[in-house]
């Protein structure tokens, strides 16, 4: 678990997360049983409790699928510490190579995030490789 305890206290900040992270597995027009998996794991890493990650994840499905804009997802985010944002990020990276492959609507979307939540290209790139080596 890598947040504070006064940010786990936020289920809304988290129920944006996994919004953000749903967009992620859903951009692709192919969410998966393995991009869900994924989710619940970074859910339960930000603090979720085990028993509430299906409230979460469909309370999330609701907001994703009323919003138009990516915005709503990142606002509370760009303000956490780096290596939050990082873990995010790596999360993100995860959901999108879980099929082994990204395509030109994935990529585009993480080139969005990281101007939206003030991640440089490098640190991005960084990530990127990271989580393509780990699926090897």
């Amino acid at each position: 678990m890598f947040f504070k305890k006064e940010e786990i206290k936020n289920y809304n900040f988290l129920t944006k997360v996994c919004a953000l992270l749903i967009h992620a597995a859903k951009i692709d027009e192919n969410y998966t049983d393995r991009e869900e998996e994924i989710i619940k794991k970074t859910l339960n890493e930000l603090g979720v409790e085990n028993e509430n990650i299906s409230k979460t994840i469909k309370e999330a499905k609701i907001i994703e699928e009323s919003s138009n804009q990516i915005l709503d997802f990142t606002r509370e985010v760009k303000g956490l510490p780096e290596q939050d944002k990082i873990k995010i990020i790596e999360a993100l990276w995860s959901i999108i190579y879980s099929n082994k492959d990204a395509d030109i609507y994935e990529t585009n979307l993480m080139r969005r995030l990281a101007g939206l939540l003030y991640i440089d290209n490098k640190t991005m790139g960084d990530i990127k490789e990271k989580i393509k080596q780990n699926l090897k």
